[in-house]
């Protein structure tokens, strides 16, 4: 296991089913687990008949969708919000978050589920993000990795959760966005190549942090 704290956030390079027990108290879950849909690089790459994909390697990680690794940080965090919450056995729930990719004619998914446990109504993001024709300049370092600003959008439903982890980090947006919206964050990811990635993405937030004029929302 790796540790690694960067301004108000805790990072970790292990498997979250190891120090789940060893966490302080947390306020909610923000995160995009693995949803057992068979994504792989190979698939990925047959895609792409509009925009070629960035070859991000071979990857094997998303052959079962962990149910029980969500439901154990379920138990531990007070609210939820769950990329790819529509594969996964949850409760009930008015509110989902939907993520519009205006995707247009391409071969993705038109759009995105998240769950949540809040008692809102369902509630609709629009960004652009189909391969190289994506709304913002932003780097894609991981084949999964969501859009900034929609994570950022979705902590802004928590006010009053001021500890956010996020079990399944990958790349680290959910950090970022914790970062740029002041409150404290708890990353887990046992790939060390996107922990390495998330650490160098979160400490340059922090860098930047002057340049925010949302921060505290």
């Amino acid at each position: 296991m790796i540790k690694q704290e960067i301004g108000d956030c805790i990072l970790y390079c292990a498997d979250c089913a190891d120090i789940a027990n060893e966490l302080p108290d947390i306020d909610a879950m923000v995160t995009d687990p693995p949803y057992g849909i068979g994504e792989n690089s190979k698939k990925v790459a047959s895609r792409g008949k509009l925009v070629k994909p960035k070859d991000y390697g071979e990857f094997h990680w998303d052959q079962s969708a962990p149910q029980d690794l969500v439901d154990m940080f379920r138990s531990i965090t007070k609210n939820h919000i769950i990329w790819g919450g529509n594969y996964f056995n949850l409760p009930p729930t008015s509110c989902y978050l939907v993520w519009d990719k205006q995707n247009g004619t391409a071969d993705f998914a038109d759009c995105e589920l998240a769950y949540t446990n809040m008692k809102k109504a369902v509630r609709i993001f629009r960004w652009t993000w189909n391969g190289m024709i994506r709304r913002g300049n932003e780097d894609r370092d991981h084949p999964t990795q969501k859009p900034l600003e929609l994570m950022k959008w979705c902590i802004d439903f928590l006010p009053d959760s001021k500890i956010i982890v996020d079990p399944f980090m990958g790349s680290g947006t959910t950090g970022v966005a914790c970062a740029m919206r002041g409150r404290s964050f708890i990353g887990i990811e046992r790939d060390e190549r996107y922990f390495e990635i998330a650490c160098r993405r979160i400490d340059k937030a922090y860098q930047q942090q002057d340049l925010f004029v949302s921060i505290g929302a």
